[in-house]
C-alpha cells in the first residue's frame, strides 16, 4: 500500500509541477511578448483580467499541492527499502517552495496587486505605458525564474523516480 501511495504522490507531483512550469514558461515565452506588442492600456487590462481569473480552484490546487505531493512521496519512500530515492523528492519540494511559491508571494503577486491598483486609478495612455513598462520586464524576469524552478523541481522528481526504479 505504501508503494501505491508513493506512486500516486509522485505522479501527482510530476503532473502538477509540469503544469505549473509550463504555465510560467508559456507566459514568459508567449503571453508577455504578445501583451508587449499590444497597446499599454490593452496590456494592462488583459493582464489584470488574467490575474483575476487565474485564481481558481484548479490552478491554486496544482500550485499549492505540487510540493506537498513531492514531499509526501519522499516521506513514503523513507519507510521502504528504497529510501535512497526519497531525497530527490524532498529536494524537488524545496526547490518548488522557494523558486515558485516564495517568488510568487514575494514578487509576482505584489506586482500584480500594484498593477491592479494603478489601473483602478485610470489615467491617460502615457500613464498606462509607463506602468506597463515598469511592470512587464521585471514581472517576466521573475516569472521566468518560476518556470526554471518548476522545471528543476520536475527534473528532481524524475530523478527520484529513476532512483526508485533502480532500487536506490
Amino acid at each position: 500500500m505504501t508503494y501505491l501511495l508513493a506512486v500516486v504522490a509522485a505522479a501527482l507531483s510530476m503532473l502538477m509541477t509540469a503544469g505549473m512550469a509550463g504555465t510560467f514558461f508559456g507566459f514568459s515565452a508567449g503571453v508577455m511578448p504578445g501583451l508587449n506588442a499590444a497597446s499599454a492600456p490593452s496590456a494592462v487590462d488583459a493582464m489584470n483580467a488574467v490575474n483575476a481569473r487565474i485564481q481558481n480552484p484548479v490552478f491554486l490546487a496544482a500550485f499549492v499541492l505540487a510540493p506537498v505531493a513531492a514531499a509526501g512521496a519522499g516521506a513514503l519512500l523513507l519507510t521502504t527499502p528504497r529510501s535512497g530515492a526519497a531525497w530527490p523528492f524532498f529536494a524537488a519540494a524545496g526547490v518548488y517552495a522557494v523558486g515558485v511559491i516564495l517568488i510568487t508571494a514575494a514578487v509576482n503577486v505584489p506586482m500584480n496587486d500594484a498593477l491592479a491598483a494603478a489601473a483602478a486609478h485610470g489615467g491617460p495612455a502615457e500613464a498606462a505605458a509607463r506602468i506597463w513598462s515598469d511592470y512587464s520586464a521585471r514581472w517576466t524576469t521573475w516569472n521566468t525564474w518560476r518556470a526554471v524552478s518548476g522545471a528543476v523541481s520536475l527534473l528532481l522528481t524524475g530523478y527520484g523516480v529513476y532512483r526508485w526504479g533502480r532500487g536506490a
